[in-house]
């Protein structure tokens, strides 16, 4: 028996993976291709999902991809104000977003692909058993346990499990068969994505563009093309991407005879937003597309399933090792549902301000207008990074319930510095006191560090494994009921 099974080896199972192995707990996962998928989808982790795998020391090998990566390449210019301060981002091609309500990470220029090779790495070094080409086919859970049912190459066998995660895509067989209900809105676009080689490269601008029959994306990358129309959603989803049909697009977009004399990593999608009612269903839990879909506008599908991987991990893992009760892994859905919603919403709202006409022009042309006002800027790109997250931990305190970055500094009675997140690596919650404090009955959960950070002078403060505050020494609750509530029961009574 291991202790818990992920269907899906894409990005969010393995850094689930991750999280859950560096707590010890036995962890397969079972992912239905045999090799990693290399079509084009995210280029880009940003946000607290950059600052996620900077906590758990991964930022060096992502460097190591992105230099190769972009070895004579021009950097991509976006379009944006002359002098002023550069933006960040877009919403919905609109190049505007600069600033934010808290700091967050720098955008790490990385493929999906590439990102997914340096989780699987990771999480195989800590111990976690992948298996690729294996495919979920089947579950039953009881009150002790997952049975779990998968086809491998050498046939059909079974696994027993004390959890199961379904991190297996927007079609997730873990979520049908499990029975949990996912109503949301249908699809009104038809997207592509490949990377082209065009007989005339200049059949269409560099950057957005909005043609009267739909929207080009040419770049960041040379050959890269995205392309939407808003004539409904696609009439067969699981029919092979051609050539052809990449062209025909590009030309009835753009209103050229453009030639695409080759085209890769191929692709389809469209815009249907769902959302489950709850990530878990006793022993059974989603996480990343499995449990939300969405577009891809504004880059938020690694963001919003690694936050779920980070935000799951440390707590199924207290509760797989008999640490913590089984209503922690409640809190899950409780954080992590809203924070979806609001995906969903704001790509949906995208989609509305991508639409062609000059009705939509006067809309984008407003909208740009109101995002050059310095708080409804930060409003809108801490909304797409993720970095005006809270959640509710029941605290009036502004830290608590909000995120810090990983370059924050804390001074060491020594006089040395060091980044939050080097004292992260390990996965455990972290407490950073203003005086020596034993970790008494919760050893081998939290780590301890004596010092004091900006955030609050002169106070102790609690975070979380995911790097969110859940305590300061300001917080009239007394730190051992923080401690049992995210961390579980002392084993023995605290100091």
């Amino acid at each position: 028996m291991t202790d818990v099974v992920i269907a899906g080896g894409g990005p969010v199972g393995l850094a689930l993976a991750v999280e859950l192995r560096l707590h010890g707990v036995e962890t397969v996962v079972l992912e239905r291709l045999a090799e990693v998928d290399r079509r084009t989808k995210a280029g880009a982790v940003h946000g607290r999902a950059a600052e996620m795998l900077d906590r758990r020391g991964l930022t060096g090998r992502i460097a190591e991809v992105q230099e190769a990566l972009l070895a004579g390449r021009p950097t991509p210019a976006h379009r944006g104000g002359v002098g002023g301060p550069q933006p960040r981002g877009h919403f919905a091609g609109i190049w505007v977003l600069r600033e934010t309500s808290h700091p967050t990470a720098d955008v790490m220029m990385i493929p999906q692909d590439r990102l997914e090779e340096i989780l699987a790495a990771h999480a195989a070094e800590l111990g976690a058993d992948i298996r690729r080409g294996h495919e979920l086919v089947r579950y039953e859970q009881d009150a002790t346990g997952v049975t779990v049912t998968a086809d491998g190459p050498d046939g059909r066998y079974e696994l027993r499990a004390g959890h199961l995660v379904g991190a297996d895509g927007g079609r997730s067989p873990v979520r049908k068969l499990g029975g949990f209900t996912f109503p949301g809105t249908d699809g009104i676009i038809t997207g592509y994505q490949a990377i082209a080689e065009p007989d005339d490269p200049g059949f269409a601008p560099r950057g957005w563009t909005r043609f009267p029959s739909g929207l080009m994306v040419n770049g960041p990358v040379p050959g890269r093309l995205l392309m939407v129309e808003f004539d409904g959603p696609p009439a067969d989803r699981d029919a092979p991407v051609t050539l052809d049909e990449i062209q025909a697009a590009a030309r009835r977009i753009t209103g050229t005879q453009v030639t695409l004399k080759s085209a890769s990593s191929m692709t389809r999608f469209t815009d249907n937003a769902r959302i489950a009612d709850t990530y878990r269903s006793g022993r059974v839990l989603l996480a990343g597309d499995a449990a939300h879909v969405h577009s891809p506008f504004g880059g938020q599908g690694l963001l919003l399933g690694l936050g779920d991987a980070v935000n799951l991990g440390w707590k199924l893992a207290l509760v797989a090792r008999g640490e913590a009760p089984d209503e922690l892994l409640d809190t899950y859905t409780r954080e992590r549902h809203p924070v979806a919603e609001r995906v969903l919403d704001n790509t949906r709202a995208q989609v509305a301000l991508m639409r062609p006409g000059p009705h939509v022009d006067a809309l984008r042309e407003m909208f740009s207008l109101l995002l050059h006002h310095d708080d409804a800027n930060r409003h809108l790109t801490g909304m797409i990074s993720g970095a005006d997250i809270r959640y509710d931990l029941g605290s009036a305190q502004d830290l608590v319930g909000r995120c810090y970055p990983p370059d924050l500094t804390v001074r060491l009675p020594t006089g040395e510095e060091q980044r939050l997140a080097a004292l992260q690596r390990s996965g455990r919650a972290l407490l950073i006191a203003t005086r020596d404090r034993s970790a008494g009955g919760w050893e081998g959960r939290l780590d301890t560090v004596i010092g004091s950070c900006d955030l609050a002078p002169g106070a102790s403060i609690l975070v979380r494994p995911d790097g969110f505050v859940a305590w300061t020494s300001d917080d009239p609750v007394p730190l051992d009921e923080a401690l049992t509530r995210w961390s579980g029961p002392a084993r023995v009574p605290s100091r």
